[in-house]
């Protein structure tokens, strides 16, 4: 049986675990990373994953660190402007817009966006650069035993992985997780997200707009062009079974009705990618770590896509992790480490977390009173400048 060392295994090979290999690698530790299901790397693909990642300006030095946004840049969107519309009165047209733009807090734009299936494919061709990176694709984990000195790690090839930190970095179902005991709380809305790609006449010039009327946001994320026509990203939360009509109907349909919840701001959409659907939950666990073990990403907590708040949640957990790792790397993984790691974590988090489902909750009110009240809420909010900065701030993660 065959037995190997590392200073870090990585459970998940995602965008955050496949960040987290990157970063551990650059910064010198040799690093094994696996993950059950080989990453598919082209949109055409009939397992791509369509949805998108917003990198918020705090997540930027996390991933130049790793010698990832190099790589990155040239393919993002910039968002420079935040724009909320509410569309909820009688008639599903915009009665309130507010734009929350960069250039009230810095000279550079909120975020940038890319497709995520070009994540993982620039990802893997960093980790070809790095000699002390191994990627397991097409491997699971089956079994972790920590001890005070180390883990030990079962691969579904037989293989074993000693190691001196364990990253759980295998999603909201994560078995590692599950392995050293931490509990997790989870809420179910019963939304659903609909995720898929369009083109319209009308430039979003680097806007990335969330339209509330009932079920859940409708967000426009920008994207590089598309054949020539300015394209986004859509990301459509609904009640569970009306998500499900949304995707089994005919093209034209469907084309229809997200032209009417759209309120054809950017002009008429036209659908150019197949649909998926993704279940929304609130999920955070216990604690961030075992013996031996740290959570990050969706195995730690899951929000739901509001924001942009998801990935760039973990790119933070991952930053805490890497510099208290390396503030004592012989000691990587001890108790210590560990323990700050959680301290630093864990509170930030509970926040995040709370504060989001408290805003998906508003997304989701369909009687008239309450989408009245939500409509105030927000021209109050944005009508306050220093308010209006301090939301900002917050959705960066900025202090």
């Amino acid at each position: 049986m065959t037995r190997i060392s590392t200073d870090v295994f990585i459970s998940g090979g995602g965008v955050a675990g496949l960040t987290a290999a990157a970063a551990f690698g650059s910064a010198g530790f040799s690093v094994i990373c696996a993950d059950p299901t080989p990453p598919v790397t082209k949109a055409d693909d009939d397992n791509a994953d369509l949805r998108t990642t917003a990198f918020l300006q705090p997540s930027v030095p996390v991933l130049a660190a790793a010698g990832l946004w190099q790589r990155l840049q040239t393919f993002a969107a910039p968002l420079q402007i935040m724009r909320i519309i509410d569309a909820g009165g009688e008639v599903a047209k915009p009665r309130i817009i507010k734009d929350f733009n960069a250039a009230d807090l810095s000279d550079s734009p909120f975020g940038w966006n890319l497709p995520n299936w070009l994540l993982r494919r620039e990802m893997l061709a960093r980790l070809t650069e790095l000699p002390n990176v191994t990627f397991l694709p097409g491997v699971a984990t089956r079994a972790v035993f920590t001890r005070e000195s180390e883990a030990l790690v079962t691969l579904s090839d037989g293989r074993k992985v000693t190691a001196k930190l364990v990253i759980a970095a295998d999603g909201r179902g994560s078995i590692i997780r599950q392995a050293v005991g931490i509990d997790v709380k989870t809420t179910r809305y019963g939304q659903k997200a609909l995720a898929f790609m369009v083109t319209h006449p009308i430039p979003h010039e680097n806007v990335s707009t969330e339209i509330h009327r009932s079920g859940g946001p409708f967000t426009l994320v920008p994207l590089p062009d598309r054949d020539g026509l300015p394209c986004s990203a859509v990301v459509w939360m609904e009640a569970g079974l009306e998500a499900q009509r949304l995707a089994a109907m005919p093209a034209e349909d469907f084309e229809a009705a997200i032209n009417a919840r759209s309120c054809q701001i950017l002009g008429p959409l036209t659908l150019v990618s197949r649909r998926t659907v993704w279940p929304i939950i609130s999920q955070i666990a216990a604690r961030m770590s075992a013996e031996r073990v740290a959570l990050i990403a969706e195995a730690a907590h899951v929000v739901p896509p509001i924001g942009a708040q998801g990935l760039n949640m973990s790119l933070a957990d991952l930053a805490v992790l890497l510099e208290v790792a390396q503030a004592d790397p012989a000691n990587i993984g001890n108790a210590a480490m560990l323990a700050t790691y959680n301290r630093r974590r864990h509170f930030e988090v509970q926040t995040r977390v709370t504060g989001i489902d408290a805003l998906n909750r508003a997304s989701m009110v369909e009687g008239q009173l309450l989408r009245d009240l939500r409509a105030g809420a927000l021209n109050a909010f944005y009508s306050v400048a220093p308010v209006r900065k301090t939301l900002m701030k917050a959705g960066l993660g900025l202090r």
